[in-house]
């Protein structure tokens, strides 16, 4: 459907297919970037990339945190449908097991090459990772072709790099050990040793000590394998120039996921100081500055015409996240959530509704979109858009609102979405729906927030459910559930419908 409108080229003459990068931010709030509201800093390149295409302002990620939207994003299935969704530890085992049909298996259907670089937290292994061995099941079982990994995240040990099934540069004579637990008295951690860190831990970020910042976890050896955290962000623009270039000949598809600005921020010395708001702005101008590196690489390359470039966050923001790292006290006057409630755990608007952006040069025209987007529908609408028919027994929560993304004129995204937290609590956990202009919220468990993600108070209710109008109420503060029982109880009704039909597409 879409590609025929590139119909500049001869009717006779099958266009190829368009590359595919869908840019994944970690943290990264709905007023993170200045093409989104924000004062304080600036974001040119991706500020750029708005103006070259289409700037949603109903843009989500499918959870509030990192493993269930990834999940959700590469299977197009709520994360709360499958167990063991919620964030992978650090010996988590493979989350999506081999033989299921994701994104990236798709796009191989229709000839893509296909590849992710940067942070994966979606397991490894069977039972858990062999970190001295072959690291399987992983991506290269579930459609990816190439994987260059942060394999959990930078806040949980192992602090190495992963190329498809290996542990990078791992000498056999100092294995990588790996545990939820202490291994030795002798290796300093974040509580035995907090006067020498870098960066002090605030809460849950005391383990192994590694480049002066103690982790979630606890690991010896593989001293010659282990990263420093400053030059993350180089080393995945590195890691895609390398792949853009072996492949510019052929239709790929790249999962660029960044690190940034997941905790603990330390951005590369070249940014740091330069937001005025601590490490975690310096990290979004990192952050920014590896967007507009990608983007060089593909116009050197005289790939930018006919590349689909697709940016998002794996959830919303959040300050404190374990680190003193002065996202709380340097914050000044910037807004990381833009005029919504929540952040990042929570099912407000601030957790899920996200930057989301596309661009294709001559295919999306310039503007601003309303439409509801999301994550997960990334998988169907890409199938769509290369010819590939998605199972009936996949993506069970994937719609195709290629049209939305594309910009066409009168196309409609999504009626309506769920929003979910981190998944632990499978269908009792808590959730939001967003029916048209009115949200539903669900929470019978405490709220996880702070207030200054968004300048405003969350206003707590004893009420199991809220509703919300966001046309007038953006930061969902005043509940009108009690004034609206009808559109309350039907959306309850809707949310239970979700919650065990066991798919909605």
């Amino acid at each position: 459907m879409a590609l025929g409108a590139q119909q500049t080229q001869a009717a006779t003459k099958e266009p190829r297919k368009p590359n595919i990068i869908v840019i994944m931010a970690d943290d990264l709030g709905y007023g993170d970037l200045s093409c989104y509201g924000a004062t304080v800093f600036k974001t040119p390149h991706i500020d750029k990339l708005a103006s070259q295409g289409q700037r949603f302002t109903g843009g989500y990620c499918s959870a509030s945190t990192c493993t269930p939207t990834r999940y959700s994003f590469i299977t197009g299935t709520y994360a709360f449908r499958k167990k063991n969704t919620g964030i992978a530890p650090p010996n988590g085992p493979a989350i999506i097991r081999p033989g299921t049909p994701t994104l990236p298996s798709l796009l191989k259907q229709a000839g893509y090459r296909t590849a992710v670089i940067g942070k994966w937290h979606l397991g490894l292994g069977d039972e858990r990772p062999d970190w001295n061995g072959v690291l399987s099941p992983g991506p290269l079982e579930i459609g990816f072709d190439e994987a260059f990994l942060l394999p959990t995240t930078n806040d949980r040990v192992p602090q190495v790099f992963v190329r498809n099934h290996k542990v990078l540069n791992l000498d056999p004579a100092d294995p990588l050990t790996v545990s939820d637990s202490p291994i030795s008295p002798d290796e300093p951690t974040g509580v035995s040793h907090r006067s020498e860190l870098k960066m002090d831990w605030s809460h849950g970020h005391n383990g192994t000590i590694h480049n002066g910042i103690s982790r979630i976890g606890y690991y010896t050896g593989g001293k010659t394998a282990r990263f420093r955290d400053e030059d993350l962000g180089d080393r995945w623009v590195a890691e895609s120039k390398t792949y853009i270039e072996a492949n510019k000949d052929h239709p790929f598809f790249l999962f660029f996921a960044s690190h940034d600005i997941h905790v603990p921020r330390i951005p590369h010395e070249r940014f740091q100081g330069k937001s005025g708001t601590g490490f975690r702005g310096d990290s979004i101008l990192e952050f920014d500055a590896c967007v507009g590196e990608l983007m060089a690489i593909l116009e050197a390359n005289k790939l930018t015409e006919n590349t689909l470039v697709i940016l998002c966050s794996d959830n919303g923001p959040v300050l404190d996240d374990g680190y003193k790292d002065g996202a709380v006290t340097q914050l000044g006057q910037h807004t990381p959530a833009g005029p919504y409630s929540g952040g990042k755990y929570t099912v407000f608007e601030g957790g899920t509704r996200i930057p989301f952006i596309t661009r294709w040069p001559g295919v999306i025209p310039a503007g601003e979109s309303s439409q509801i987007v999301c994550t997960i529908d990334l998988a169907t609408s890409l199938a769509e858009l290369v010819g590939v028919k998605v199972p009936e027994d996949a993506c069970l929560d994937s719609l195709n609102i290629l049209p939305a993304l594309l910009g066409e004129k009168d196309a409609k995204g999504r009626a309506e979405l769920l929003q979910q937290d981190n998944g632990n609590g499978g269908t009792k956990g808590r959730f939001g729906l967003r029916s048209g202009d009115w949200k539903l919220v669900r929470q019978k468990q405490p709220v996880v927030t702070e207030a200054t993600l968004s300048k405003k108070p969350l206003k707590q209710s004893k009420r199991a459910e809220t509703l919300y109008y966001l046309p007038d109420d953006p930061g969902e503060q005043n509940d009108l559930s009690a004034a609206n029982p009808t559109k309350t109880a039907e959306l309850v009704k809707r949310l239970d419908e979700i919650l065990t039909s066991g798919r909605t597409r």
